[in-house]
Order: C-alpha cells, then structure tokens, then sequence
C-alpha cells in the first residue's frame, strides 16, 4: 500500500480513554505477570492506532497546508493531545508502581522504566501553573522574533528572509546585511532580556518546588540524560577547548587566506568560498534514482529499506506551493513505514536528506521489532548517531550527486561538523552558568556569553558591533529560551559519527558497518553510553578519547589541497 492509501479516520477518544483506563486498572490489580503483560499490550496497540493517525494528519497537513480537512484535523489533535498525554502518564506510574515490576523488567526495556521515572520526577499537578507560565514565555520569545521587519533594498524581510544574503559574495552587502539583522535585536533588547529573565526565575522555581538542587538537574532529567552527569559534560567541554578550537582556528585562517582577506570578520565566516559551495547535480528524480543505487550498493538491508521507501511513495522531497518549510523524519507504526519530509533548494542539503534523514529513517526500519513505542526512537544525542554517521557511510558514492565537485563537498562537510562543535558546547556551557547561578542580570549574562565566546570561539571578530561586543549574539538561538539544555546532543552525535568516519573511510574497518547496524537495531531500548559502547566507539566523555579521531580529521582537511577547492 502506498502512503496516499493509508486511511486515516479520526478516533473515538471517549472509547479510547475507556480502553486505556481499563488497561490501566488491569495493570494496577494484576496477580500475575501475564495478565499484566497483555493489558500492556493492549495500551501499545492502542497508542500505536493513535499515533499513526495523528502522524498521518501531522504529514499531510505539511505537505499541503492549504487542505481544509487536515487543517481541520490538526486543531483536533492540537486539542486533544496533552489529555492523551495525561493517560500515558497514568499508564506509566501503573507500570512502574506494579509489584510485580520486577518481572516485568525481564520483558520490557530498562529505558522505559528509566525515562518513565524521568517523566515522573519532573512533573508534579502543583506545578502546572509555573509551566503554563514557561510555555507563554517560550511563545513570547517567538512570537518577538517573528515580528521582524527589516527593510533592505527597498523590500521588508523578516529573519529567514535576510538570511539569503548572508552568504553574499559582495562582502559590503554581507556586512550591511549583519548591521541590519542585529540591529532588529539590539532594538528589542530589553525585551528579549526580560523574556529570558523571567524563564530561568521561573525554571528555576519548578526545579525547586519539584525537589531538584537546581534547574541543571532538572534540565537533565527533562532531556533523558540517563547515564551522564553535570561533571561528565565539564570534562568534554575540556576536550574541545584542547583537541577541537585550535584545529579550527586553523580553518578559519585557511578561510580568510582563500577568500583574500586581510582579516576574517563575522559576517565572512558564513562564506567558505569565493565561487560559492558545491551543489548537486541532476533533477530531483534523478538525485532519487542515485541514492536508489547508492542503498543498493552499500548492504542488503540498505537495499531492502531504500526500495520499501520508494515503492510506498514514503518521501515527498520537492518543494511545491502550500507545502511547509524544512525537513523530518517520522513513522507510522500501524504501517511500520518511516517518512521522510524535505524542500529540496538544489543546494547540498538535498543530499543531505538523503543522507542524514535517511540515517534516521533507517534506524527506526531497523528498530520496528521494538515492541514499547516509548523505545522505539533512541533518546536525543543517540539518535543523531545514526543520522550524521549514515552522511559518512554515503561518502564512497559523493561522486554520483557532485562530480567533480566532490573533494569540495567533502572538505565542507567534514570542516563544518567540526566548526559546530565548540559553538555547540559554548551554548551548552552558557546555559549551565545561566541556571547555577539563577539571580545574574541580564547584563551579567551577557558578559558572560561574550566571556565564553571569547574561549570557544576566539576567532569572532565582530567589527565594532557593540551589541555583538556586549554578548548579544544568544538571542537568536531559539534553543536557549525554547529548550533549555537541547543543544550538546549533536555535537555528542558529532563526535561519535566522526569516530565511524575515521573507521570507514581513514582505516577502511570492515567492522564498522556491522557496529552501526547494531545499533540501529537496537533503537532506543539502550542508554547513551551503551549504544556507544555496542558501537564500538569511545565515549565522549573520556579524557583524552577526542585526540585520535580530531587528528585524522585535521590530516585528511590538510591533505586536501586549495586546488581542489576551487572547482
């Protein structure tokens, strides 16, 4: 069946919630780990009906925004999703308060009772107030942003907008452009100041009426962080002020050299070189039709994915009116069937679909035995593992999208996953400072941005930008005031598909491939550090574990000559 046939009917709740109250009684009085286990697998069946439809509307309200029907539909599930919510909690106090849990840990993930303790910990009804406090704040912050209007060249844009001349070649153009942009901020920085202000005294307030030391602790518990701790992530943040800012500082002198400039100022950073990035080649049928051969030449379970994408129309990549912006991946569980959602813009990010949202794709193919929904999806950094290791393991058919463009896509690549990496740890770090030390001014946070910039990135140089000099640059990282402490998962992700570079592509492992399918496999019914260890790979967390895969990755960028660059 093809993904246009999939029915969709919205569900009676009212007969789901009699269902899952049963269930739930069911699991509350059960004698025996039997009748407990099937009332369990009662309530995933019914979460699995539930989820595929609300999927289903989620998908092709994307697709086409103008459709009356699922718009209609998302309201309904818009409406109805934190009742559901509401249930699922239910059902996990049940399990977890079950005296036979015990035994039921023999049958279902450690993850499931470690998260569901997690979902526990961190919500309590008395404290519904401050977060429906924390949600209006977050959609303050939003909705300021979004109120953008800059006017350039006659025409107003709002942020997005201006963001297509940020990688002007004219470098007046990029400079004017950046005044502009932080100027929007600078304008709005009381505002954007007192938002933030308000949600860490108000986060602060729920971590303490909660029982948690600080909003640290409780940030860690919201995002699932079951086998690491505050202290683990201070020895990483280490290993990159070591092992990754300088081999990145030496990019960026690379950068300004190949660009010709005297010095290399913020608003240059975006552009890496005079005659623009590499871009695909072929139609968007043909992109298609080459990954078909790329998945069919890398392994059989590759092959058997790729064709059950295709052969049930489970991607819709072109742009097209009406459709929504970005790229996703999600799935069906009704149908055991991933989807892949972009808007292909005929720049590299088109094959990074095919690269990077298929790594996701076909982790969850990969996980459909898993029987828990809530173990399906590993947690946030682990799930990037298989999404930015899958880019690596496509690297041997590059030459089939990019031709002789290659080395170029590959040099971006590779240097651009390893230029996020401290600005990614530098906003992780910022939040901890934020959250230990609650009563700082805004003013005192801002210092300390820019004291932290200046260790991570010392290669900003903001040309006089007062606001920028002043720390402001934090504002328009949506993260920090919408999803406090969600920013370190990639570049933990980072770092260990960096490792499955070095294995496939430096030391040609043939092991490599298998490890990865292992963990794929295994989908979320493993913590972190244990996917990481099934990989075969070296935690993150380890001192000295960045030195060897930092090292080859600064051999292979200084081997790759300026030459090859300028195609």
């Amino acid at each position: 069946m093809k993904f246009t046939e999939f029915p969709y009917e919205r569900p009676d709740l009212e007969v789901a919630r009699e269902v899952f109250l049963a269930n739930i009684d069911i699991i509350k009085q059960a004698e025996s780990v039997e009748a407990t286990l099937e009332a369990i697998r009662s309530i995933q069946a019914l979460q699995n009906e539930l989820d595929s439809q609300q999927t289903l509307v989620s998908i092709r309200n994307s697709i086409d925004t103008k459709d009356e029907f699922y718009d209609k539909e998302m309201a309904f599930w818009d409406e109805k999703g934190p009742i559901m919510s509401e249930w699922a909690t239910d059902y996990t106090r049940a399990v977890l308060n079950s005296p036979l849990r015990q035994e039921l840990e023999a049958h279902i993930p450690a993850t499931f009772f470690a998260m569901g303790e997690n979902a526990l910990r961190t919500f309590d009804p008395k404290v519904i107030p401050l977060l429906q406090k924390e949600n209006k704040l977050t959609t303050e912050y939003a909705k300021l942003k979004a109120s953008a209007e800059i006017e350039y060249k006659g025409k107003v844009y709002n942020i997005p907008g201006m963001a297509a001349f940020i990688e002007s070649t004219d470098r007046e153009e990029r400079k004017e452009v950046s005044r502009l942009l932080w100027g929007f901020f600078d304008e709005n920085k009381a505002e954007f100041d007192r938002i933030y202000d308000e949600l860490v005294h108000v986060r602060s307030q729920i971590a303490k009426e909660l029982g948690f030391k600080d909003f640290v602790e409780l940030g860690y518990a919201r995002m699932n962080r079951l086998d690491y701790s505050r202290e683990d992530v201070e020895v990483y943040r280490q290993e990159i002020l070591k092992h990754v800012v300088p081999v990145v500082a030496k990019l960026f002198k690379r950068q300004q050299e190949r660009l010709g400039l005297e010095e290399l100022k913020s608003y240059d950073l975006p552009i890496e070189y005079p005659n623009g990035n590499a871009k695909p080649i072929g139609t968007p049928e043909e992109i298609v039709a080459n990954g078909v051969t790329m998945y069919h030449e890398l392994s059989p379970e590759t092959a058997e994915f790729i064709d059950f994408m295709v052969e049930r129309d489970l991607l819709d990549l072109v742009t097209k009116p009406a459709k929504a912006g970005g790229g996703y991946c999600t799935y069906i569980p009704k149908y055991q069937a991933p989807f892949i959602f972009s808007n292909f813009n005929g720049t590299s990010g088109d094959i990074d679909v095919l690269t990077h949202e298929a790594g996701h794709a076909f982790q969850v193919f990969q996980s459909r035995w898993i029987e828990t929904p809530e173990c399906l999806w590993p947690t946030y950094e682990s799930c990037e593992i298989h999404s930015m290791s899958m880019e690596f393991f496509a690297w041997p058919w590059m030459e089939l999208f990019f031709a002789d463009k290659t080395p170029k896509y590959k040099f971006s690549h590779l240097s651009s996953g390893l230029k996020f990496l401290p600005y990614g740890v530098l906003v992780d770090h910022f939040q901890h400072e934020v959250y230990e030390h609650p009563t700082m001014t805004p003013e005192e946070r801002r210092q300390t941005w820019r004291r932290l910039e200046k260790m991570y990135l010392p290669w900003r140089d903001y040309d006089g930008n007062q606001f920028l000099e002043e720390g402001g640059f934090w504002f328009q990282q949506g993260h920090i005031f919408e999803s406090p402490f969600y920013y370190i998962d990639y570049t933990l992700a980072q770092v260990c598909a960096f490792q499955f570079w070095k294995r496939s592509q430096v030391d040609q492992d043939p092991t490599a491939w298998n490890d990865y399918l292992k963990i794929c496999h295994t989908g979320g019914t493993k913590s972190f550090l244990q996917i990481v260890e099934e990989a075969q790979l070296k935690s993150p967390f380890g001192e000295g574990n960045l030195e060897a895969v930092i090292a080859s990755i600064n051999d292979y960028l200084e081997a790759t000559t300026e030459d090859s660059l300028k195609v």
